[in-house]
């Protein structure tokens, strides 16, 4: 056989047993008369030792191992003389008595240890080295653990677990379908799922009340580090509930979770946000709730004093960085230069130092005098030690830069601990959005969604002031997932869709499945979705999805390993009546 044992079991109860142990070699050490061998599998690290004056032959094929040549090799487990306490197989090593080299490997193009020296297309393009790592290892075994305690969970809870299709119809809404075109069926094409939405809402009119499916879901959009051309939600679906029926399950799953991989507890319901208040004190609809500093609006203090930054915005307002009035004038440029950066837009940074003798400093002390500034404090909670950061402008555009600014700052101030979590839940959703360009609304989260009964009278006044029947779940200001009750009769459904500038036709053509699966009985139903990926990286404490998903996608969306996507023969696109155009 390969292996008795792998190479992280070994341990000072095994002293004196004969074992044979299968891996990659790590590293090899020469000292004097003997050579050291670490083998290494996906469990962990043995250190093996070859004595050049018992086996002169064994050892000397041993000294010709290279990094990561795959080897078999028995032997005796003895007592380790320099033991190791940071391995778990540290008290013992293996005298080897047998060597069977399984398989060579050429000088890989990276280590392959804990902190490499590759790059990350390096590392991509040879992914099945990189997955050799430990950090890679830990991160799919801790993916394989949640889904397994994500099904665990839900079947004690009844649901279903069901697969639906991944060759779809397209539809327009949200983001951009990746198609396939389909040789049986000439000039016609499936489109890959954004999310099983119109599915799950089919199988609540089935009688199937408890759906869950954790599904590939593919958009082609333009990516960056938390989102991949294809990745994984944990796709739910219940009948008969409301709102606070299906967040109760779902916030009950959030702490299994926790508690199962993570050993943490919150013994509290969590917070329900609405969002216009997340948008007035936090400038995101994905909170970060770990630490303080919310805005705090000074317009009516502000204006009307001849400081024409001030006098001319429709919008002002700040944040409390608590005891950081002793920042210095460099400090102070870095944040005005941040806050100046294209993607963040603001035009320049107002600060207020309070200082610790309770006088004031500030950028703007020719025009506002200390009882202004005393008044600025008191109503930002401002005490002596503390400083204040004012931004001013549009209100939409001033809020997104004082939202970047509160994180940087708590970034700067270590308060976003990725050993700490808040989770929340953001409710209260405008249904609609208006598109200047387009000249229309788009619904904010999907055309499925429904409004709040008591808004539904404003379809035909005010529909940009409906709110939906939505929610999301955000933890450290990442968007865990969301969902919404949907609409389940088809005269409201009829309306949404007039209301997104539907033509009864359009939504016929590209709807008219679900909305005759309505006209036989479809029952109150909602749902939610979790970006699996999202939630694995989160325990994980990375900023990127990538590295919790064993063969990602670049920025630009390719595949370097096996560099997809590619071109195809011309046969195949005959067989499909495509030709290409090239491109202008």
């Amino acid at each position: 056989m390969y292996r008795t044992h792998t190479c992280g079991e070994l341990r000072a109860s095994h002293i004196g047993q004969q074992v044979t142990l299968s891996g990659w070699v790590q590293k090899t050490r020469e000292l004097g008369g003997m050579t050291f061998v670490d083998v290494r599998d996906r469990y962990g690290i043995t250190q093996l030792v070859f004595d050049l004056s018992k086996n002169p032959e064994l050892t000397e094929s041993a000294r010709k191992l290279g990094r990561e040549f795959v080897i078999s090799v028995s032997g005796s487990v003895i007592e380790r003389q320099s033991k190791n306490p940071k391995m778990a197989t540290g008290d013992i090593e293996i005298l080897a008595h047998q060597l069977t080299i399984l398989n060579q490997s050429e000088v890989p193009p990276f280590t392959i240890e804990e902190d490499t020296d590759g790059g990350d297309e390096l590392r991509m393009k040879y992914r099945y080295l990189d997955l050799r790592r430990k950090p890679l290892q830990r991160n799919l075994e801790l993916r394989h653990q949640m889904g397994f305690e994500v099904r665990n969970f839900l079947n004690k809870e009844g649901f279903f677990e069901i697969e639906t299709p991944y060759l779809i119809k397209s539809t327009p809404e949200g983001a951009r379908d990746f198609v396939v075109p389909s040789r049986m069926n000439v000039n016609q094409f499936y489109a890959l799922p954004q999310s099983p939405q119109t599915f799950k809402q089919l199988l609540m009119v089935a009688g199937y009340d408890k759906y869950f499916q954790i599904v590939k879901c593919f958009r082609d959009e333009d990516l960056r580090a938390d989102r991949q051309p294809e990745f994984t939600q944990i796709d739910c679906e219940m009948s008969f509930v409301e709102r606070d029926d299906i967040l109760n399950v779902f916030e009950r799953l959030t702490k299994h979770l926790f508690k199962t991989l993570k050993n943490i507890e919150f013994d509290y319901n969590f917070q329900k946000m609405p969002y216009d208040y997340a948008m007035e004190f936090y400038g995101s609809d994905k909170p970060d709730i770990r630490f303080g500093m919310k805005f705090c609006e000074l317009t009516p203090l502000a204006k009307g004093k001849g400081f024409v930054v001030f006098d001319s915005a429709a919008y002002i307002a700040g944040i409390n960085a608590t005891g950081c009035a002793g920042y210095s004038r460099k400090e102070i440029d870095q944040l005005t230069e941040f806050v100046k950066k294209p993607q963040i837009g603001a035009k320049g940074l107002v600060y207020v130092k309070y200082e610790p003798d309770g006088s004031f400093k500030s950028s703007v002390d020719k025009f506002f005098d200390a009882t202004t500034l005393q008044e600025w404090a008191k109503a930002m909670n401002a005490q002596p030690g503390d400083l204040l950061l004012i931004l001013a402008g549009d209100k939409i555009q001033t809020q997104k830069a004082l939202c970047e600014l509160r994180l940087e700052m708590g970034e700067r101030l270590g308060l976003r601990d990725k050993t700490k979590f808040a989770p929340l839940w953001v409710v209260d959703f405008p249904l609609l959005e208006w598109n200047e360009e387009a000249k229309r609304f788009f619904a904010m989260h999907h055309p499925f969604t429904s409004p709040k009964p008591e808004d539904m009278h404003l379809f035909d006044s005010n529909p940009g002031a409906i709110k939906a029947n939505a929610y999301d779940l955000v933890i450290n200001g990442v968007e865990i997932g969301g969902g919404s009750i949907r609409i389940h009769d088809k005269a409201l459904q009829a309306k949404m869709f007039e209301a997104l500038g539907f033509t009864r036709e359009e939504a016929e053509d590209q709807f008219g499945f679900l909305m005759n699966a309505f006209r036989f009985g479809a029952p109150p139903h909602g749902g939610v979705a979790f970006g699996f990926d999202r939630f694995v990286s989160l325990f994980a404490g990375l900023d990127s999805i990538r590295d919790v998903i064993a063969f990602p996608k670049n920025n630009s969306g390719r595949d370097v390993m096996i560099d997809s996507p590619s071109a195809i023969a011309n046969t195949q696109l005959e067989e499909l009546f495509i030709s290409l155009v090239k491109p202008k």
